[in-house]
């Protein structure tokens, strides 16, 4: 099973979290097949941010907190 990559969007204004998936370039969900790959994409999306949007991992259903990642990473 792949994983994706959850962008969540908070509403300066109202509060409204509105959460999307990660399209590739085809208009597909984009699946990330290694769990490594994943999370250095997402680092690296949290830490480029401009607009405070938040990236997570997910797979299955399960959403791996961005405070989760070094614990995953070690385990």
């Amino acid at each position: 099973m792949s994983y994706n990559i959850l962008k969540t969007m908070t509403d300066s204004k109202t509060g409204k979290k509105t959460c999307v998936l990660l399209l590739d370039g085809l208009e597909s969900i984009l699946e990330v097949k290694e769990l490594d790959q994943a999370l250095n994409m997402v680092t690296i999306f949290n830490q480029n941010t401009d607009s405070g949007w938040l990236y997570e991992v997910r797979k299955g259903g399960i959403t791996y907190k961005f405070e989760d990642f070094k614990t995953i990473k070690n385990n």
